[in-house]
C-alpha cells in the first residue's frame, strides 16, 4: 500500500515513474517497518512476510540492555509506518529515539494483554518458587489508567480462541517520567515489572496478537495473510509448547533449581514450575554484589545444585567462578534476550526456546 508520508517528487518524475512502474508497483510496496530487538524482529518477520520491509535495531547476540542508537538507526526509525517494540520497561532508550527521529507512525506494544510477573526486588537471586501460586492474584497489579490510551488499538486482535486476553492491561508506559532520574545508566533499570515476557510460549501467542493486529490496522489490504501468518505462527508455538513440557516436566523433583548469569527466566521458571537463581538482576548491565555472590553460592551447596548456566549476552567469568567455587558442572549456555546469528543455535525464537528447553533438559535430567 501506498505510504502515508508525502511523496515529494517533481512532475517530471512523477510522469517518468509511471511510465516505468504501474500503480500495483506502488500497491505492492513493502511496509517499512522497525523491530526493537532481534527476539520481537523474528516474531514480526514471521507475521509481515513478503508484505513488509523490516529492520532490527538490537541483532542477533545485540545486547538490548546496552544497545547506543546510531544515525542509520534513527533514520529507520524516522521512515519506518510502524514501530514494533517490547513493552514493560525493556527498551528504556526507545522514547528519545523516536522523538529525536521525529517518528510519527504508530507504535505497538507487543506485550499489550500480557499479565506480567512483578519483580519485587533488585536482588540478583531474588526467589522464584511456588510458581503456580503465587502469580494467581495478578489482576491487583492491573494499572487502568497506563492501559487506557492502549485499549483502542488492541480491542481487535482477539484470534482464534484467544479473546481472553483483551481485558489484561499493559503495563508499559508508567516508567517514563523516571527516565530522568536514570540519566546515567537510561533503559538499564527495568522496574517493578519483569520484562522478559518472551520466555513464556504463552505470552508469545499474545505477542502475535498484537503484531498481526497492528500491521492488519495499517496495511488493511493485506491483514488477510498476516492473519494467516499469524495462525501459522500460533500453531508452531503451540506444538513447541507440548515438547517442552514433556521436557521439562521429566526433571526429578531435587534437580528443578537453575541458576544463571542474570534473572530473564521468570516467565519460563513460573511455566515450567522450575526455580531460577541469577546473581544479577532483571539487565544484564546490573552489578552482583559479593554478598549476593556469597548467598546464592551458599545456598548451591546447601542444596546440592550440580549444574549452572552462562548465557550468550553476559560475561562467563561469574559463574565459572561460582561453578569452581561450588564444585558445580556448567551446563551449557541459555539465550536470555537475542537470537544467535544464522549458524548458531537459535536463528529464531521458535529455535531459541527449544535450545534453552533442551540445554536444561540435558543438563539436568543426568
Amino acid at each position: 500500500m501506498p505510504s502515508r508520508r508525502s511523496i515529494l517528487i517533481s512532475a517530471t518524475a512523477i510522469s517518468a515513474l509511471t511510465v516505468a512502474a504501474p500503480t500495483s508497483v506502488w500497491a505492492d510496496e513493502p511496509l517499512p517497518v522497525v523491530a526493537t530487538f532481534s527476539i520481537l524482529g523474528d516474531m514480526v518477520a514471521e507475521i509481515g512476510g513478503e508484505h513488509i520491509a523490516l529492520t532490527t535495531l538490537v541483532g542477533p547476540d545485540g545486547d538490548a540492555h546496552v544497545y547506543q542508537p546510531t544515525p542509520q538507526d534513527a533514520r529507520a526509525v524516522a521512515d519506518a509506518e510502524l514501530l514494533f517494540m517490547n513493552g514493560l520497561e525493556f527498551e528504556g532508550w526507545l522514547e528519545r529515539l523516536a522523538e529525536a527521529a521525529s517518528f510519527d507512525g504508530e507504535l505497538v506494544v507487543a506485550t499489550t494483554g500480557i499479565e506480567p510477573i512483578e519483580f519485587d526486588g533488585h536482588e540478583g537471586h531474588d526467589d522464584h518458587d511456588d510458581h503456580d501460586d503465587e502469580h494467581a492474584d495478578h489482576d491487583k497489579h492491573d494499572d487502568d489508567e497506563d492501559h487506557e490510551h492502549d485499549e483502542d488499538e488492541h480491542d481487535d486482535h482477539d484470534h482464534d480462541g484467544h479473546d481472553d486476553h483483551g481485558d489484561d492491561k499493559d503495563h508499559d508506559d508508567h516508567d517514563h517520567d523516571k527516565e530522568d532520574d536514570h540519566a546515567g545508566h537510561e533503559g538499564h533499570d527495568h522496574g517493578e515489572f519483569d520484562p522478559h515476557a518472551w520466555q513464556s510460549l504463552d505470552a508469545a501467542i499474545i505477542y502475535a496478537d498484537n503484531i498481526a493486529a497492528g500491521l492488519a490496522r495499517i496495511d488493511p489490504d493485506n491483514a488477510g495473510d498476516y492473519y494467516a501468518n499469524r495462525a501459522s505462527f500460533v500453531a508452531q508455538i503451540e506444538a513447541l509448547e507440548e515438547e517442552i513440557h514433556a521436557l521439562m516436566d521429566a526433571i526429578p523433583a531435587d534437580k528443578r533449581t537453575v541458576v544463571t548469569s542474570h534473572d530473564a527466566f521468570g516467565y519460563f521458571g513460573r511455566d515450567h514450575n522450575l526455580e531460577f537463581l541469577a546473581p544479577q538482576g532483571l539487565s544484564t548491565n546490573s552489578e552482583a554484589s559479593a554478598a549476593d555472590v556469597a548467598a546464592l553460592i551458599e545456598q548451591i551447596k546447601e542444596d546440592g545444585i550440580a549444574a549452572v548456566f552462562v548465557e550468550s549476552l553476559t560475561d562467563s567469568r561469574l559463574i565459572e567462578q561460582i561453578a569452581n567455587e561450588t564444585g558445580a558442572t556448567i551446563g551449557g549456555t541459555l539465550y536470555p534476550g537475542a537470537l544467535s546469528g544464522p549458524e548458531g543455535p537459535a536463528p529464531t525464537y521458535l529455535d531459541m526456546m527449544r535450545h534453552n528447553a533442551t540445554t536444561l533438559s540435558q543438563a539436568l535430567s543426568n
